[in-house]
């Protein structure tokens, strides 16, 4: 039996483990075409960056495309031309086309890091810590035209930790979700459709959702807040006159901590801060700072 041929579809560095471990099974998969989004200027220089995708296919010789638009008649027809069986997104980043996701022969698959229908939508990891979800995963779906609202074929559950970070999560989940992909396609698809009568939504973040206050807030919503918007949009605090980013927290005392009063009666212990322009300190070197 020869390998299926697969599109991959894919932009960020989410996306790099399953793309990886498709390459990984050359006897069960032929990476036939990489899509990925165009390059982005990043940084205050705006320094025009390829995303972790095109740099992993290109390292790999990979055939790639980038286009402005994933629904045109470009990428048609390049699906068309190398025969797809299986187009395979993982956090690409735009809508599919109704039109566009009936070309493979198998149909089109995505990764999502959650526990769908918990979490549809564009920030499921991040909701998952700021929620105080007690588990999370990853679903392997078959697209449908609706935002993550296809049948799931399979999924992965874990514990979440109370103190787990964005970062950290994300590369679990990440590997989780490449090798329940690998494993997904090599065996016969059996949908079970979601229970719309538990589906929760996230949006798209914005720098607005990591402005926080002590005086307005507990202790755990921002330890939470901390842990889920480190390092975007991050998450910054009026200390000292001017709002100073937070890089690290924590609810129980630790030296070099500044101990912060907050709306329900708790200290939160701020371990890292940087304020404009200067590199990371400890809570208490800026109160230092600051006191000078």
């Amino acid at each position: 039996m020869s390998p299926l041929s697969i599109a991959f579809c894919g932009t960020p560095e989410f996306a790099v483990p399953s793309l990886q471990a498709l390459l990984e099974r050359p006897e069960d998969f032929r990476v036939s075409l990489v899509i990925t989004q165009l390059d982005q200027p990043v940084g205050r220089k705006q320094v025009l960056t390829p995303p972790p995708v095109k740099v992993f296919a290109e390292a790999h010789r990979l055939p790639l495309i980038q286009p402005e638009n994933i629904n045109d008649e470009v990428t048609s027809s390049q699906l068309k031309a190398i025969s797809c069986d299986v187009l395979v997104t993982v956090a690409y980043g735009q809508i599919f086309s109704p039109a566009l996701l009936l070309l493979p022969r198998l149909g089109a698959v995505n990764v999502h890091p959650s526990l769908l229908p918990r979490w549809r939508g564009a920030s499921p990891i991040q909701h998952a810590i700021l929620s105080g979800d007690g588990e999370t995963g990853v679903t392997v779906q078959r697209m449908a035209e609706a935002l993550d609202a296809g049948p799931v074929l399979a999924q992965e559950r874990m514990t979440l930790s109370p103190e787990e970070t964005f970062e950290h999560l994300s590369q679990t989940l990440a590997d989780m979700g490449a090798a329940l992909l690998s494993a997904t396609l090599v065996k016969p698809f059996s949908p079970t459709v979601q229970d719309e009568t538990k589906i929760t939504l996230c949006r798209k973040l914005s720098r607005k959702d990591g402005e926080v206050n002590p005086s307005e807030m507990t202790a755990e919503e921002i330890h939470r807040r901390v842990r889920a918007l480190t390092p975007w949009p991050g998450v910054t605090a009026p200390f000292g006159g001017s709002r100073v980013k937070i890089l690290a927290t924590s609810l129980v005392a630790e030296p070099e901590a500044l101990e912060v009063p907050c709306k329900d009666g708790r200290t939160l212990y701020v371990l890292s801060v940087q304020t404009p322009g200067r590199k990371p300190m400890s809570g208490k070197a800026w109160l230092r700072g600051h006191a000078k």
